[in-house]
């Protein structure tokens, strides 16, 4: 320590005796003395200053860094696919944190009415938050217009819940699929905070990078010579059903079981496909 900065620390304190000492091993103090003129620096007995309440018994000897964070990724994937008169959603049944598989029968998908399905993936305690707070809102709704909300409105809903909590967002990565007043498959696309849009086809979870170059291909026929035909909701399950055997062998999160729900102007059915347990 210098002359001039310990006299200038004396001064800053109004002749406080001791400076400070910051380090891992705890407080001390060193004495000063200035009367003055001069500045005598003495040196700190062994009881004194030095009480070793504060020393870091690691075994780095270095201050222990802490974090906390209210989010965790538990993996999935989703899709959704519409057609002429129906929409296909599935979602993988696996639920991980970090290299550990939590749960191998957790559903991702969510029936909101007949004939509307929400697909969720992320954190799965701000997943379930959510579904409950849409269900309170399609309970409130159905109470004051007698009748079960529509797809589009549906859709709007949960874009104005998720962009309520943009300044703390839901980690929830979302797909809605359904039929809309005219009786088509409808898809929604959303990012975390509410924007969205109705797309062919909407992917979203740890998958969702393997899903999308496969679906623009057999689903948008992009960059495709072929001509382009309406397929059935049954060609649309198998084609549902390679694609996450696809992402199962490419991401971890993915994989133990494939829920598939069909959705058509009758209502929803549903069918399980078995994925690797590995």
């Amino acid at each position: 320590m210098s002359l001039i900065s310990a006299t200038a620390a004396v001064h800053s304190r109004n002749g406080q005796a001791c400076l400070p000492i910051h380090n891992s091993e705890g407080g001390a103090t060193i004495p000063v003395a200035f009367d003055g003129q001069n500045l005598s620096i003495g040196h700190a007995e062994h009881d004194t200053g030095i009480d070793g309440s504060g020393i870091d018994h690691g075994i780095t000897q270095a201050p222990y860094e802490r974090r906390f964070s209210p989010y965790e990724f538990n993996g999935g994937t989703t899709l959704a696919i519409s057609g002429p008169d129906y929409a296909v959603v599935a979602a993988d049944t696996r639920l991980s944190s970090g290299y550990s598989i939590l749960s191998r029968n957790v559903s991702k998908l969510h029936p909101l009415t007949e004939k509307c399905v929400l697909g969720s993936a992320g954190c799965k305690t701000d997943v379930d938050q959510l579904r409950s707070v849409l269900d309170i809102k399609m309970k409130v709704y159905a109470h004051n217009h007698r009748k079960p909300m529509a797809t589009p409105s549906a859709a709007q809903m949960l874009g104005n819940t998720l962009y309520m909590k943009r300044f703390f967002p839901y980690y929830s990565f979302n797909v809605l699929a359904g039929i809309d007043s005219e009786g088509k498959g409808a898809v929604y696309s959303y990012d975390a905070i509410g924007s969205f849009e109705r797309t062919p086809f909407s992917a979203s979870g740890s998958g969702q990078s393997f899903l999308i170059p496969l679906m623009d291909n057999v689903i948008s026929h992009k960059n495709r010579l072929d001509e382009k035909r309406d397929l059935p909701a049954e060609e649309v399950v198998e084609i549902v059903k390679d694609a996450f055997l696809t992402a199962g062998e490419r991401d971890i999160y993915t994989g133990d079981a494939v829920e598939i729900m069909i959705i058509t102007a009758d209502g929803i059915k549903t069918e399980t496909f078995q994925l690797k347990a590995d």
